[in-house]
C-alpha cells in the first residue's frame, strides 16, 4: 500500500514538473527591435535600513540607458533607523546624478495596514506621475537596458501586468550555491506557470503593472493584513480580472540581480516569509502544487528509512530517486541556461540531498512560529 502511494505521488510530481518544463519552453524569448522609447514609468523602491545596499542600486539606476524624461524614481522610506536617507541624498549630489537631471523623490511610508511593504507601494502609486509602475527592491541591481526592454514589450504586447526575471548573484560558497539553485527552481517554476497559462508566481523585485489595473483591483485590499505577498497576491487579483493581459518578460536584458542572504538564520526567516504567502493564497491550485512538492520532498527524506524497514524494495527506491532527480535537473538546467548560471549545476547532487531536509524543516517550523523581517516580527 505504501509503495503504491509513494509511486502515485512521484508520478503526479513528474507530471507537474514536466508541464512546467513544457511551459518554460513555450514562453518565447522576447527579442528587442530597437523601437523608439514611448512608455513612461514610475519606478517604486521601498526601503528600510538599506544603507549598505543603496549605493550599488543607485549606481545601476544612474547607468540606465532609458531617456530620463520618461521615468521617475520613487523611493519610499519605511521608518529606516540607519543613515539610508542621508546616504541617498549624498549620492544624488554626486556627478552622475547632478549632471543628468534624474527625477528621484524620497517619500515616507504611510502606514495603514499590517504590511509595511504593501503600504509603501500604495503610498508611491498614489503620487506616481506615470501610468506604468515597476517595483524593485533596495538590495537589487537593475540592468542598463531594463526600462528599454519593458518599454518595447509594452509596445508590442497588449498587457497590463508583467512579471520579469530575478537572479541571485553572490560569492561561490556552497551556502550561496544552495540558495541560488533553490531560487533558480522558483524562477523556472514561475516561467513555466506562465507558459501553461496558469501563472502563480512572480517576484516583486521585478514586477510591472499599470496604475489603472492596480486601482481597478483596489491594490492590496483584502490581503493587507498579511505582511508579505505584495507580488503574488496582486498577480492573483489582476489575473482574475483580465488573465489574457498578464505576461512574462523573458529577456536577459530585463534580469534584475539580488543577493542571497548571508546567514542560515536569515535564510530561515526568509523562507518562513515565503511560506506564509503560500499558506494565505486562496487559489486552490497553488495550494495543491505546494502540497505535491512538499510530499515529494518528504518522500525523498524518508526514502532510505522506508527501504530499510522493508516498505519499499531497492529497485523501486532507486527508480523513485532517479525520476525525481532527473526531472528536477531538467527544469534547473533550462533555467540556469537562461540565466547563464550553468556552473551551479555542479552542486546539484549535494544540494538535492540537503534540500528535502531543509524544505520539510521550513514547513514544520512555519506551523508553529512567526517570522522576523526588517527588524520586525510578523505573525503568519
Amino acid at each position: 500500500m505504501i509503495t503504491i502511494l509513494v509511486i502515485s505521488v512521484i508520478i503526479v510530481y513528474l507530471i507537474l514538473i514536466s508541464s512546467l518544463i513544457i511551459g518554460f519552453d513555450r514562453v518565447e524569448d522576447f527579442k528587442l527591435q530597437d523601437l523608439k522609447s514611448k512608455t513612461s514609468f514610475s519606478v517604486v523602491i521601498p526601503f528600510r535600513n538599506e544603507a549598505e545596499n543603496l549605493p550599488n542600486l543607485l549606481k545601476t539606476i544612474s547607468d540606465l540607458n532609458y531617456p530620463k524624461h520618461l521615468y521617475e524614481i520613487i523611493m519610499v522610506d519605511d521608518a529606516s533607523e540607519d543613515d539610508s536617507i542621508a546616504l541617498i541624498k549624498k549620492t544624488l549630489n554626486t556627478k552622475p546624478f547632478k549632471n543628468c537631471q534624474f527625477n528621484i523623490k524620497i517619500i515616507s511610508n504611510h502606514r495603514t495596514s499590517s504590511s509595511p511593504k504593501k503600504d509603501a507601494i500604495t503610498s508611491a502609486v498614489a503620487i506616481a506621475k506615470y501610468e506604468w509602475i515597476i517595483t524593485t527592491d533596495a538590495d537589487c541591481l537593475v540592468p542598463k537596458y531594463w526600462l528599454d526592454t519593458f518599454d518595447e514589450f509594452i509596445q508590442m504586447q497588449d498587457t497590463n501586468c508583467i512579471a520579469a526575471p530575478v537572479m541571485y548573484n553572490g560569492n561561490t560558497s556552497f551556502f550561496n550555491r544552495f540558495q541560488t539553485l533553490d531560487f533558480l527552481s522558483l524562477q523556472g517554476t514561475t516561467i513555466g506557470g506562465f507558459g501553461i497559462k496558469a501563472p502563480f508566481l512572480c517576484n516583486g523585485a521585478n514586477f510591472a503593472y499599470s496604475k489603472t489595473i492596480f486601482n481597478l483591483v483596489n491594490g492590496f485590499e483584502d490581503n493587507s493584513d498579511i505582511a508579505s505577498g505584495d507580488d503574488i497576491f496582486l498577480l492573483e487579483k489582476i489575473k482574475k480580472l483580465d488573465a489574457k493581459k498578464v505576461h512574462y518578460l523573458k529577456n536577459t536584458n530585463a534580469i534584475v540581480q539580488t543577493k542571497p542572504v548571508d546567514t542560515f538564520k536569515e535564510l530561515i526567516e526568509q523562507r518562513l516569509r515565503w511560506a506564509s504567502k503560500t499558506s494565505h493564497n486562496k487559489n486552490w491550485k497553488v495550494k495543491c502544487i505546494g502540497l505535491i512538492v512538499v510530499i515529494a520532498n518528504a518522500i525523498m527524506l524518508f526514502l532510505l528509512p522506508l527501504l530499510l524497514v522493508g516498505y519499499i524494495d531497492f529497485r523501486t527506491a532507486i527508480s523513485i530517486l532517479v525520476i525525481k532527480l532527473s526531472i528536477d535537473f531538467l527544469l534547473l538546467f533550462k533555467t540556469s541556461r537562461f540565466f547563464k548560471q550553468e556552473h551551479l549545476l555542479l552542486s546539484f547532487i549535494s544540494s538535492s540531498i540537503l534540500y528535502p531536509i531543509f524544505s520539510i524543516y521550513i514547513v514544520i517550523l512555519s506551523l508553529f512560529r512567526a517570522y522576523h523581517w526588517k527588524a520586525r516580527t510578523h505573525r503568519k
